[in-house]
């Protein structure tokens, strides 16, 4: 069966933001583990990675309205259709909202001010200006809400990439060919 298949721009744009994830993900588990020397580099790596997700996820929306991706193969259910938008679409909130639930959160840190954000250790990254003058006791009930939220978005991404893996390898195993069109080659 003739598979659609996605732009490369699209598969890149899946992989390096899947990556980014990953590696995100991977730094937010692993810290609390880390040498004390070790944690603060690995968070701002984290905040790092983040934003960057943040301008990739822009992008990627962009690229998405301007490009239709290819239609579902004609063996796919209703039922199979929609899921398959609902994660996508869940998965594309996830990337806004975990970058910026992290950057306000961040922002509100009592100590932000007297620690900057850089850029992977280059430039200084702004935090959000307006949220670092608010009254102290607001600013941390602001910190601890976001990052309340930041911590709930983390397990419901796990569940929608586990959603959106397991529904590609069921198509996979079933023949559909599902991997091959956003595999590059």
């Amino acid at each position: 069966m003739d598979v659609g298949r996605y732009t490369r721009t699209a598969m890149l744009f899946h992989w390096v933001i899947a990556l980014g994830i990953l590696v995100n993900v991977a730094l937010a588990w692993l810290w609390p583990y880390l040498a004390d020397e070790k944690v603060r580099p690995a968070i701002d790596t984290h905040k790092s990675i983040g934003v960057t997700l943040l301008g990739l996820a822009v992008l990627r929306l962009l690229w998405r309205f301007a490009h239709t991706p290819p239609a579902y193969p004609a063996s796919y259910q209703g039922w199979e259709r929609t899921i398959s938008h609902v994660v996508h679409w869940g998965l594309y909130l996830i990337i806004f909202a975990m970058p910026l639930t992290g950057w306000i959160m961040d922002s509100a840190y009592k100590d932000a001010a007297s620690h900057p954000m850089h850029w992977f250790g280059t430039f200084e990254f702004p935090r959000i200006g307006f949220i670092m003058t608010l009254d102290p006791a607001l600013r941390n009930k602001v910190h601890d809400g976001f990052g309340a939220a930041h911590g709930l978005l983390q397990w419901l991404l796990y569940l929608l990439v586990l959603v959106h893996i397991a529904g590609a390898l069921k198509h996979q195993m079933q023949g559909e060919k599902e991997l091959q069109r956003m595999l590059p080659g």
